[in-house]
């Protein structure tokens, strides 16, 4: 029963399975449908290693038989080809089957694997359908950075060379034979390691200095999955340079060093500190070492001299070849630089001068020295002054150069001081006087009279006398009174007002003095000079008065006598001395025709008297002046007599003709001639008329108008003359001069006209048929007589080139005719020259036929010039030259190019260069780019360049991209770049050394006051940014909204690419609002930075702001980090110290309400931490101003203008919401 039951159950199982493989061909066979039941590589599978076997597994055994290359296959595809089958060897054991590749698959590809239906189990049951699975390779590796980078420069020489790759490689690939380093064909020997995905190079012995070295990974090199790099890694670095000194302080051949200076040299790369010591790093005078101390930090080496340095000495520093890199790479030859002490200051002027006098009593004593001295070294012990031996009291003080001695009380009169400057005294670096300076001086002595007026025992005084006396020196005007100054006759005191100008007293006596009298004046001790002193004793002088002398008459004009007196003359009498004027009138003073009185004004100057008659006198006739006795001198006293004399007046002169035109018996005269005659003295108009002067021929008077001006009369007949005809003008009797006296006879002369003859040229020039004629000449003809220039125009003189006109202006000067063209004539070209019969002489007679000439201008050469990247200049500059004509041509590169040579019709390179135009020439000068080098230093970080060339053309624009390394962060650039920008572009104009600055993370201060991108510019303005000659500017320039025209005075270069331009007087970048993207996006956020950190710096009251501190004016005085707020303004005379305390991070804030006004030749001085870039002075007034010669440090934020005048330095920012203004020779430099 049990049997049957088992036999039911297999019939139904096969009955099953039979079902299942219905598809079958062998269905008569007992079997199950064979199946795929796993793949390796997994369907979909990625990563897969490239010496993947590839294998299927079934559910049950199947026939090897069935499995070949044919049913088992596996193709491969990428997106650039088409799937292909692959080359394998097919394999079955068991249940699998397996695929080995003839090669490693490749990478990054899909695969597809497929068995097909062919395949039949050991029943010979075939599979359903095809089987089919995809899977796909791994990535090959890549190598992602390396260390150096490609193309690094200045690689340290003890340098492991890295390469990161961006996945975990087989370490066991990672061999000298596949990680190797070359310089040219030499492979390093070194070791090789590998960690994490970064396998290392360590050569085994320093690599060689200023080296291209070569680094590959090759393609054998595989990751753990067995897939190797797509194709060997090549890349290439450069070694450093041999270290080399690149600045001292002081630098070579400094001279004034202070003696306490410590002397340093920097290094072009970080140097091995224990070589950098007294035996590479010394110091000597002459031949004697200098003791000191040696230290090293950063790049630079410091030697500080065990005691202060001699003055005015030559010392010279010494860096042997001892001193290596931190590579170990030694400077190639010891660096040798010399410098000089400061010389000894000396005492350059005094005040009083030495060996002066008259020094005044209250006299403060100064001495200015030829430098800066220590203030503290300028006391009463060092200054002091004496009377003899006696010490004078005072008080000494000290400011700019000057020393001042104040005497506590008045020195005395003539007295002799002597000041004296003591060794002691010492300059800003310590530096004493050579020797004690001594000068003396006298002080002034009391004031004398030293000349009256009048003088002592003067006689003849005059009666209205105004009394002076003259001081030897400046009187104190309040001490100059009538109680100081009198005057008196006899015991009788005079009334008078005293006054004072310049050095001299004046009594001015109320009333005249009375002659001949004895006058005492007095100068009493109460009179004191400008310093007080007063007159040793009174000063007295006697003067006596004039007497009562009457005046005379001592000259007249006319003399007395005198004959042919002018009718116009103005009679004069002069007396001997000052008369009173009101006494000189028509009563006192008369004259007479005869007894007929003259009519007249009389006036009086000086001592004369004037009589001038209403009407000119008559001619020949006597005349009688008179001067009465009623005329009376200042003092009243009358003359004596009347004055009285004669003179006789000029008899009648009859008026001549001294001159006509024509003249007597002239000949050729032209027809339209007006006929003129001169007289010898001015004519009454009214009697010089067309009846007192005619013209006849014959007897036939000829029309005409007559005109008279000045001393001419003038005949214009009313039509032309005729030719060949002789005229007679007479002038008769009639005609009168303005005395009313006739021409004694009448006035005749005759002149003949022209006769009708034709004119003609006579010569030309250039004559006809004349060749090689200039270009630029005058075209001239000149006539056989006079011609008519009314009748010499462009119209009958004319010039042509064929059948073209040639413009011109032509002319008439004597006989000969000009015609002057508008350009240039062509070169070697015919002209003919014309003259036509409307050309007329004189008398109206045209030439009888035109005239006509021609000639041919000179041949002439063009000189063709070409010049790219560059100008020429030609001397002479013509369109054209004559031949034979010397041209010199100076070729002037652009700016970024080298004039190279000639070519074309000249060849070499001389510059300038003289051409002969011997032909038409074409000239080419050639001009070739300047190409620079760009030396990027960095320790602690890296910089990439883009674009990474050994060499770039001038203009190139390099973006530096600095990348610190871990723990470090980017700070600034420095060396021939400046600022906190990164990237950072530098336009090549130059060779070019940059240093990137990385520091300490942790070391970072954080500043009080956050300036944004205002924070990336030295100078920043909104409206103005101006220089008043050569300054300099480390840092980039910004100004917005105002364009870059208000940016003045700096010559702004605009570079390739238009984001910023450059200046001469600028180690930087210009921005401006009007240059290409993204400057000014980048100018308005710096801009609103700046306002925002003006307001927050403004508003800072952490820690508790030190209020009004030394009410605004801090000369002289010493702050401590902090806030300090003034509501006025600041003053800054000669110098601040601004201590950090220790503390580089020392920051200090100072709140200025109104104006920062910082003195000539002050200076700010920083120590124990204290940094420019710590400071910020903020400004809130109308503005901050350096004066001349300014040491300054710190960043001003003014809510309006900065103004750095002559000579000043900054080491800091100028943020201005207006405008920045320097003058020359200024200096800004960005503070690190």
């Amino acid at each position: 029963m049990k049997k049957l039951k088992l036999i039911a159950i297999l019939a139904m199982v096969s009955f099953i399975f039979f079902a299942g493989c219905k598809k079958d061909e062998y269905v008569a066979e007992v079997g199950v449908c064979p199946l795929v039941i796993s793949t390796d590589p997994a369907n979909n599978a990625t990563g897969v290693p490239l010496n993947k076997i590839i294998t299927a597994t079934f559910n049950e055994k199947m026939n090897p038989a069935t499995f070949t290359q044919a049913s088992f296959t596996i193709q491969g595809a990428t997106a650039l080809k088409e799937a292909t089958a692959i080359a394998g060897t097919v394999s079955f054991s068991d249940s699998t089957a397996t695929f080995i590749p003839s090669v490693p698959l490749s990478p990054n590809t899909a695969y597809t694997g497929t068995i097909k239906a062919s395949v039949r189990d050991l029943m010979g049951n075939y599979l359903q359908e095809d089987y089919l699975w995809t899977f796909n390779t791994d990535e090959s590796p890549m190598v992602i950075s390396t260390s150096p980078a490609n193309n690094e420069t200045a690689v340290v020489l003890n340098k492991i060379i890295t390469a990161t790759f961006n996945v975990q490689m087989d370490p066991l690939s990672i061999t000298a034979t596949t990680f190797t380093i070359k310089q040219g064909t030499t492979t390093l020997a070194g070791t090789i390691n590998y960690n994490g995905t970064t396998a290392s190079f360590i050569p085994t012995i320093p690599l060689i200095p200023n080296t291209v070295y070569t680094g590959t990974i090759t393609t054998e090199t595989m990751n753990v999955a067995g897939t190797p790099l797509a194709s060997n890694y090549v890349w290439t670095f450069t070694t450093d340079l041999v270290p080399t000194v690149i600045s001292t302080d002081p630098v070579n051949n400094a001279i004034g060093v202070v003696l306490d200076k410590t002397v340093t040299t920097t290094f072009s790369v970080p140097m091995d500190a224990l070589t950098i010591t007294s035996a590479t790093f010394t110091l000597k005078q002459g031949t004697t070492s200098i003791a000191g101390e040696v230290s090293y930090s950063g790049s630079t080496a410091s030697f500080i001299p065990s005691s202060p340095l001699t003055p005015n000495t030559i010392y010279t520093g010494t860096i042997t070849t001892g001193a290596m890199n931190v590579g170990g790479t030694s400077i190639a030859d010891n660096y040798v630089w010399t410098f000089s002490t400061g010389l000894s200051p000396t005492v350059i002027s005094t005040d009083p001068l030495n060996n002066a006098i008259d020094v005044a009593l209250d006299k403060t004593v100064t001495a200015t020295f030829s430098v800066p001295m220590d203030p503290l070294t300028i006391t009463s012990a060092t200054f002091t002054l004496k009377q003899g031996t006696t010490s004078i009291t005072g008080v000494v003080s000290y400011s700019g150069a000057t020393a001042f001695f104040n005497p506590s009380v008045d020195l005395l009169p003539g007295t002799l001081y002597t000041g004296t400057i003591t060794t002691g005294a010492k300059n800003a670096g310590g530096i004493p006087l050579a020797d004690d300076y001594v000068w003396i001086f006298l002080t002034e002595l009391e004031p004398t009279v030293i000349s009256t007026d009048p003088l002592n025992n003067a006689t003849n005084v005059a009666l209205d006398k105004t009394v002076a006396a003259t001081f030897s020196v400046p009187m104190d005007v309040l001490t100059i009174t009538s109680s100081t100054f009198t005057l008196k006759q006899g015991t009788t005191s005079i009334a008078g007002v005293v006054s004072y100008i310049g050095s001299t007293a004046f009594f001015n006596p109320s009333v005249d003095l009375l002659p001949g009298m004895l006058y005492t004046a007095t100068i009493t001790t109460g009179a004191k000079n400008a310093g007080g002193i007063p007159l040793a004793s009174n000063y007295v002088w006697t003067f006596t008065t004039a007497l009562a002398i009457p005046p005379t008459v001592i000259s007249t004009d006319p003399l007395n006598n005198a004959i042919d007196v002018v009718l116009n003359k103005t009679v004069a009498a002069t007396f001997s001395v000052p008369m009173n004027p009101l006494t000189i009138t028509a009563a006192t003073f008369t004259l007479k025709q005869g007894t007929t009185s003259i009519a007249g004004e009389v006036s009086y100057s000086g001592s004369t008297a004037f009589f001038n008659p209403t009407d000119n006198l008559l001619s020949g006739l006597v005349y009688t002046a008179t001067i009465t006795t009623e005329a009376k001198n200042i003092a009243g006293t009358a003359l004596v007599n009347n004055y009285v004399w004669t003179f006789t007046t000029s008899p009648i002169i009859a008026p001549t003709v001294i001159l006509t035109d024509p003249i007597n018996n002239a000949l050729g005269v032209v027809l339209n001639k007006t006929v003129l005659a001169t007289f010898s003295m001015p004519m009454d108009p009214l009697t010089v008329t067309s009846a007192t002067f005619s013209l006849k021929q014959g007897t036939t008077s000829v029309a005409g108008v007559v005109f008279y001006s000045g001393s001419t009369v003038s005949f214009n007949p009313s039509s032309s003359l005729l030719a060949g005809t002789t005229y007679t003008a007479t002038i008769t009797t009639g005609a009168k001069s303005v005395a009313g006296t006739p021409l004694l006879n009448n006035y005749v002369w005759t002149f003949t006209t022209a006769v009708n003859v034709a004119p003609n040229v006579q010569f030309t020039d250039p004559i006809n048929n004349a060749t090689d004629i200039l270009l630029d000449r005058s075209i001239r003809a000149t006539f056989n007589m006079p011609m008519d220039p009314l009748t010499i125009t462009s119209s009958t003189f004319t010039l042509k080139q064929g059948t073209t006109l040639v413009a011109g202006v032509v002319s008439y000067i004597g006989q000969t005719t000009f015609f002057t063209p508008s350009d240039p004539l062509l070169p070697s070209t015919l002209y003919t020259a014309t003259i036509t019969t409307e050309a007329k002489n004189v008398a109206g007679i045209p030439m009888i036929s035109d005239y006509i000439w021609s000639f041919t201008t000179i041949e002439q050469y063009s000189l063709n010039i070409t010049a790219v990247n560059g100008t020429v200049s030609e001397n002479p500059a013509q369109s054209t030259y004559d031949p034979g004509a010397t041209v010199e041509l100076t070729a002037t590169p652009d700016p970024g190019y080298t004039f190279t040579s000639w070519s074309g019709d000249a060849t070499g390179s001389d510059n300038p260069l003289t051409v002969t135009m011997d032909a038409n020439k074409n000239i080419t000068a050639n001009f070739t780019i300047n190409t620079y080098t760009l030396n990027v230093t960095a320790v602690n970080g890296t910089v990439s360049k883009n674009p990474v060339q050994l060499t770039y053309d001038y203009g190139t624009i390099v973006e530096l991209t600095a990348t610190p390394d871990a723990l470090y962060q980017f700070e600034s650039w420095s060396g021939d770049a400046v600022g906190t920008i990164s990237p950072k572009q530098i336009i090549m104009n130059a060779n070019k050394n940059v240093i990137a600055n990385f520091t300490l993370t942790a070391s970072a201060c954080v500043p009080a006051v956050d300036l944004g991108l205002s924070g990336n510019y030295v100078i920043l303005a909104e409206s103005g940014i101006s220089t008043a000659g050569a300054t300099s500017v480390t840092g980039d320039m910004g100004i917005s909204p105002a364009a870059a025209t208000l940016i003045t005075g700096f010559g702004l270069i605009l570079p390739p690419g238009g984001q910023f331009s450059t200046s001469s007087y600028v180690t930087g970048n210009v921005y401006a609002p009007g240059y290409a993207a993204p400057t000014p996006a980048n100018l308005t956020t710096a801009i609103n930075n700046m306002h925002t950190a003006y307001t927050t710096a403004n508003g800072l009251v952490v820690p508790a702001p030190v209020n009004e501190f030394m009410a605004g004016n801090l000369n002289g005085q010493t702050l401590t980090a902090g806030i300090y707020k003034w509501t006025s303004g600041v003053s800054i005379t000669n110098g601040i110290t601004l201590d950090g305390g220790g503390d580089d991070c020392a920051q200090f804030i100072l709140q200025i309400s109104q104006d920062l006004t910082v003195a000539n030749s002050a200076i700010i001085t920083l120590q124990n931490g204290a940094q420019a870039k710590n400071i910020f002075w903020v400004v809130a007034g109308s503005g901050a101003v350096l004066g001349t010669n300014v040491n300054f440090k710190g960043n001003i934020l003014s809510k309006t203008l900065i103004s750095v005048n002559t000579g000043s330095t900054v080491s800091g920012r100028l943020l201005a919401q207006t405008a920045v203004t320097l003058e020359i020779n200024t200096v800004v430099v960005f503070p690190y």
